[in-house]
């Protein structure tokens, strides 16, 4: 018992995403078929939503602030080093 309690615990957000896009998917079907089209969409956004979260909590990845600097960081410093070794008369007209 202790063990399927600690999977759940540790599977929490996932599962409810899991859930969360179930509902949406559902919820859109229905929408679409009464030609409630702006719901249909909504929902499609919630769906899609939580599918993204879906994968970043699966692959362990953390949305921060502090992750979101750390990457503009990294690829202004890329973007530095890959301009810096462009020829110097590029593009060529």
């Amino acid at each position: 018992m202790a063990t399927l309690t600690t999977g759940l615990i540790v599977m929490r957000w996932e599962l409810l995403s899991a859930i969360m896009m179930f509902f949406a998917s559902t919820f859109k079907i229905k929408c679409r078929q009464s030609s409630h089209n702006l719901m249909a969409f909504v929902f499609s956004g919630v769906g899609i939503g939580m599918s993204c979260w879906f994968v970043t909590g699966l692959l362990g990845i953390t949305l921060s602030m502090e992750n979101f600097n750390n990457f503009l960081d990294i690829s202004k410093h890329a973007f530095v080093d890959i301009m810096s070794q462009a020829p110097a008369n590029w593009p060529m007209p």
